[in-house]
């Protein structure tokens, strides 16, 4: 395997940081992130991108209508498609927390869709995963998801799918390993 986590590295010694960059963190350090992590390093080298982009993630995390069943399991198919072990290591937690069972993250980890998946959840992953194979949705599951989840949901999912999709690329590019366990 390739070491790339030679690229884009976590920033050097705040010392070191310009200005934009200081305050950048300083935004990102006072949400509910706590800290600047994963993705926002390697985008700190444009400060005013990685604090919009930042901001779109804190409002569809902590903010949205979303079901955190629905957004995690979301996030999960989203990091499996691009192969990101960051966004993997850092949600499987979250998504077992959001009531999403160990057979159904086990299952997202082959790419494997569960039978016995609630209807909401099912929604979620045939819609997810027609995106990602299609990059379209065709009517029959928008119509299933229009009706399982609403307009509002339905509008705030595809979303994360595009915004995971874009931090599980800067990530990959970047060679941002995953948070280790413990």
């Amino acid at each position: 395997m390739i070491d790339r986590s030679h690229r884009l590295p976590p920033p050097p010694r705040e010392e070191e940081l310009t200005p934009e960059q200081r305050r950048a963190v300083e935004v990102i350090a006072s949400g509910p992130r706590g800290a600047l992590i994963g993705p926002f390093a390697p985008l700190l080298r444009s400060p005013e991108l990685m604090t919009r982009l930042q901001k779109v993630g804190e409002f569809l995390r902590f903010e949205s209508t979303l079901p955190p069943a629905v957004l995690e399991l979301a996030i999960l198919l989203v990091a499996r498609r691009w192969n990101q072990g960051f966004e993997w290591a850092f949600h499987r937690p979250l998504a077992l927390r959001a009531g999403i069972t160990a057979d159904v993250v086990d299952a997202v980890a082959v790419g494997r869709r569960p039978d016995d998946l609630p209807a909401r959840l099912a929604v979620t992953w045939d819609l997810v995963d027609e995106l990602q194979r299609t990059g379209e949705v065709g009517d029959a599951t928008y119509e299933r998801a229009h009706g399982e989840l609403g307009e509002t949901v339905l509008v705030e999912l595809v979303t994360t799918v595009g915004y995971y999709t874009t931090l599980a690329m800067i990530m990959n590019v970047a060679g941002t390993p995953a948070p280790e366990e413990g």
